[in-house]
């Protein structure tokens, strides 16, 4: 381990980076041979810091074992000297799987050979510094420098990008002299659209982004189209419900548009016409607008299936797509075998695509496949696949259907989207993303990935939630101990509690697992302002005031908001039979509780009277069913320990309780669980009260109004409710309070 150490801290990594890639197994032996390989070429002590920083690169992005002593040596022998190279030649190696490597057609692609003298390079950016001048000599140093640099790079691909910001300090420095005191003072703000079009053309030369000889020009038009304008899009696939992972999306997207002044579109994935029915379009717009959002415009992947089929057409064209008739069980898995017919002839596979398009294939006999790999290893996806199923928009017209691989950055594409916003997953395919856009010559935007959001104690995969619906185990998709938005929204979360949780966990590139109480924190956040006060009891027990007249009836006012009584009031009456919660009251004394028994009085909330237990009434079973009780009124009662809720008069309601749906934190990990996320259910994850009772102040409720029933919790109204009973599902308990006993 010592000595792998000093080896590793020998070729440029710190002693930090050195022990971290100890700490990972296979990338420090991947990394050892890489190494070993190179001082085959240069000796013991002939790895410099420039090449062993290369080397470590190409061990820790490399996908494909086998080409780790090819690259070593390409590296070693000084044919790949820059990461620009580097990432080429692994592009390469990606996509040219099949033995043996075309040193020409490798060394073509990568630049080896191909030197960049100080000349070029002083040419270029001459060039580019005279293209601007005007725009230079009236902005001085507040002129986005970035764009020089983009243009010079673009203009000499494989020219080193440290040399050409050199020379172009210099020419600017030349050409303006030296900064002023204007000049570093901080800029005027500048129209939204310019500096969202400076912000624009800076992104777009950021490390990562694939620039080809056309980009530059795509880009000019792009702008010119949108105006430099942010854009963003929302694309779920119609096939299921949206759940609070999709709420982070939602949020990211249309938040990071509104923030720029941008827009943000609402796409629906249409591509698989087996699994799209049209109550899912309707609950996802449905959702997208709860949450307080309102799309640009609500389009359709369907909406460009021509436009899609043109350019696979194109890319067949180009040499980069072929028709296979491999079966499907054949393509899954990233150690497929390469397909016999990825040479097929370009022309061939033209006809061969016009046939699928014409229905002279059965399902599975044909698929066009792309000629690419990707970051994950997954050889030549499948751009098209034929699918004899109508579509909901297009009926028979169509019996090919893109796939999201091929469908997903064209259609960001065709709507001129600026950034393609998704979860750490599509990293993978973010070089396939850019390889498809650059391969068929239209405009890319930029993909950034984030974090996906990952709540404990439930899941949310269609699959497995279907497999709960079909079981018996919740009734739909929106079942409230779900953690989908419709079943968020049956149980009362309010919609800015969901954002406010988005917002509390944040945007970031490592994958979150939150528990579901931060979430519920927000929500009592939001409903502890929001909500009215109301009484109910769950568990009734019956008080009868002997000292009222058996015709008493009080008006008693109680605050919606008792912290904000300015928010209104509503009235309930007070009539010598009343009802209280059984935990409530205590027939044998014990210490620490404060509410009523036999020898300890208490106040009843908002009423002004203190009771006193007077007689308690069994049943035959020893079971107490009432209670007598006298009552003082409060101005000349000592003051009670505690003041519980009450009702009179009241309606009878049915109250829903839901708990967490699994025991376990993780039911989906089989080391938590290891006969299946279906044996983990939480039996008492629901409960039901069918005979609750709550005070009249609810009685024109409406469906998902809510309340906080005092002492008692958050609770909504379910769309079950009819006229003659009201149900109720419990969003979440009170705050615990230590005195509550």
């Amino acid at each position: 381990m010592e000595d792998t150490l000093k080896l590793f801290t020998s070729v440029g990594l710190s002693e930090q980076k050195a022990k971290e890639t100890l700490r990972n197994d296979a990338l420090s032996s991947s990394f050892k041979e890489a190494i070993t390989q190179a001082q085959r070429v240069h000796g013991a002590s002939g790895v410099d810091k420039a090449m062993g920083v290369l080397l470590y690169s190409m061990t820790s992005r490399l996908r494909d074992p086998k080409r780790l002593v090819f690259l070593s040596d390409c590296i070693a022998q000084r044919k790949l000297c820059t990461e620009l190279q580097l990432a080429a030649a692994l592009d390469f190696v990606k996509s040219h799987p099949q033995d043996p490597i075309n040193q020409k057609e490798f060394d073509e692609a990568c630049g080896v050979g191909v030197v960049i003298t100080p000349e070029q390079i002083e040419d270029a950016v001459e060039a580019v510094m005279k293209k601007h001048k005007e725009q230079l000599l009236k902005e001085r140093y507040h002129f986005n420098m970035g764009l020089l640099m983009a243009e010079a790079r673009s203009a000499l691909k494989w020219a080193d990008g440290k040399v050409i910001k050199n020379e172009v300090d210099l020419q600017v420095l030349h050409l303006l002299g030296p900064k002023t005191e204007a000049d570093l003072e901080k800029k005027a703000k500048v129209s939204q659209r310019s500096s969202t079009k400076i912000f624009i053309w800076e992104n777009f030369t950021s490390e990562g982004y694939v620039v080809t000889q056309n980009t530059m020009k795509l880009l000019a038009k792009h702008l010119e189209i949108t105006g430099g304008q942010i854009r963003t899009r929302f694309p779920p696939e119609p096939n299921g419900i949206l759940h609070i992972g999709h709420a982070k999306a939602i949020n990211f997207n249309f938040g990071y548009a509104k923030a720029n002044n941008g827009i943000c579109f609402l796409r629906y994935d249409d591509t698989n016409p087996e699994k799209e029915e049209e109550k899912y379009f309707t609950a996802i717009k449905d959702m997208v607008e709860w949450l307080g959002y309102k799309p640009y415009a609500i389009t359709h992947a369907s909406d460009n299936f021509q436009q899609l089929y043109d350019l696979a057409v194109e890319l067949i064209r180009r040499g980069h797509a072929y028709i296979c008739h491999q079966k499907g069980e054949e393509l899954k898995g990233h150690n497929a075998p390469p397909s016999p017919w990825r040479d097929r002839a370009t022309e061939e596979s033209l006809v061969l695509f016009e046939r699928m398009k014409k229905g002279l294939f059965a399902e599975g006999e044909a698929t066009l496949r792309m000629k690419m790999v990707m970051e994950d290893g997954k050889m030549d996806p499948v751009a098209y696949r034929i699918k004899y199923t109508p579509h909901h928009r297009t009926g028979d017209e169509w019996c090919i259907y893109p796939t999201y691989d091929f469908t997903h950055c064209l259609c960001d594409s065709i709507e001129n989207i600026t950034h393609s916003l998704c979860t750490k997953e599509f990293q993978a395919r973010r070089s396939s993303y850019y390889w498809l856009c650059n391969a068929v010559d239209v405009y890319c935007p930029v993909q950034w990935e984030y974090g996906r959001l990952n709540l404990t104690y439930t899941v949310v995969s269609k699959r497995k939630i279907i497999k709960l619906v079909e079981t018996g185990v919740v009734r739909d998709w929106d079942d409230p101990r779900l953690f989908t938005l419709t079943a968020l929204r049956r149980r009362g979360f309010p919609p800015e509690a969901i954002n406010n949780f988005c917002a509390r966990v944040g945007v970031t590139v490592s994958q979150t697992t939150t528990e579901p109480h931060l979430l519920e924190s927000c929500v009592r956040d939001v409903l502890n302002d929001t909500a009215p006060r109301a009484m109910a009891v769950l568990e009734p027990l019956k008080v009868t005031i002997t000292n009222l007249p058996d015709n008493f009836k009080s008006d008693i006012r109680v605050p919606n908001f008792p912290a904000s009584e300015s928010k209104g009031s509503h009235t309930v009456q007070l009539t010598r039979s009343i009802f209280i919660e059984q935990s409530d009251f205590r027939e044998v004394m014990e210490k620490g509780y404060k509410r009523l028994t036999a020898e300890q009085p208490v106040g009843l909330r908002h009423a002004g009277y203190v009771i006193s237990v007077q007689k308690v009434i069994k049943d035959s079973q020893g079971k107490v069913v009432e209670l007598e009780v006298t009552c003082t009124t409060s101005d000349t009662a000592e003051r009670p320990k505690a003041f519980i809720h009450w009702v009179s008069e009241p309606l009878v309601c049915e109250v829903r309780l839901y708990e967490r749906l699994f025991l376990h934190k993780n039911p989906e990990d089989p080391s938590e669980v290891p006969k299946g996320f279906l044996s983990d259910i939480n039996p008492n994850s629901l409960q039901v009260i069918s005979s609750a009772l709550v005070d009249t102040s609810v009685r024109g409720a409406k469906v998902f109004d809510k309340f906080q029933f005092e002492r008692v919790g958050y609770f909504s109204l379910d769309p079950d409710s009819t006229a003659d009973k009201l149900v109720f599902n419990r969003t979440v308990t009170l705050k615990e309070d230590p005195g509550k006993i």
